[in-house]
C-alpha cells in the first residue's frame, strides 16, 4: 500500500497601494487559486521533466468581473485573466522569484511593484495573476498561461502617482 504524504501549497497574495508620499492608502490579503496549469508547471519543472512548461515570467493586474461564474478557480474561465488591465504585464521585481524556509515549509515569494504610472485605472483593480508568457504581450491571459489567479477587495482605482505592490506566498508543504 502506498504512503500518503501531506504535501500540498498554501497560498496568499497582499496588496499594498501608497500615495506619491508613499503612505499607505490601503491594503488587501487574498487566497489564490494555484491553476491545474501552475500545478502543472511546479510538478514538471520540479522534477525535471523534459518538455515542461516554461517558468513563471510576471504578473498582470485585471478589472474584470469576480461573479461565481467567473471567481478564481483551477480549470475553466475562473483559472484566467477576466478583465485585463492594459499595461500591468510586467516581469517580477529584481530580486523575485525568491525562496526561503518558512518554518517547516518552502515559501516561494514573487513580487512586483507598479510604480506611478504604470497600470493606472479609473476602475478598481479587482484581479491579478501570475503568468509566464511573455512580457511584451499586452493582452488578457489564458488558463494556459496563467499559474495562479486571485480575486481581490478593498484596492480603489490606481492613480497616475499611486503605486502598487503585489506580494504572492506560495508554501509548499511538506509531511
Amino acid at each position: 500500500m502506498a504512503e500518503t504524504d501531506q504535501a500540498g501549497i498554501t497560498s496568499e497574495v497582499i496588496v499594498e497601494r501608497f500615495d506619491k508620499d508613499g503612505n499607505l492608502i490601503e491594503s488587501c490579503r487574498a487566497k489564490n487559486i494555484i491553476t491545474q496549469y501552475g500545478d502543472q508547471v511546479y510538478g514538471e519543472r520540479g522534477a525535471g521533466v523534459s518538455g515542461a512548461q516554461a517558468a513563471p515570467t510576471g504578473m498582470k493586474l485585471g478589472t474584470g468581473s469576480t461573479s461565481a461564474g467567473n471567481a478564481p478557480a483551477k480549470t475553466g474561465t475562473g483559472a484566467a485573466l477576466t478583465g485585463y488591465l492594459t499595461g500591468s504585464n510586467k516581469a517580477f521585481d529584481a530580486t523575485f522569484p525568491s525562496s526561503a524556509l518558512n518554518g517547516s515549509s518552502r515559501r516561494i515569494q514573487y513580487k512586483r511593484t507598479y510604480a506611478a504610472g504604470e497600470a493606472t485605472s479609473a476602475s478598481p483593480i479587482t484581479e491579478a495573476v501570475i503568468v509566464n508568457e511573455t512580457i511584451s504581450n499586452d493582452d488578457t491571459s489564458t488558463s494556459g498561461e496563467t499559474l495562479a489567479r486571485v480575486a481581490l477587495s478593498g484596492i480603489s482605482a490606481k492613480g497616475a502617482s499611486d503605486s502598487l505592490v503585489v506580494t504572492w506566498n506560495h508554501d509548499l508543504l511538506g509531511a
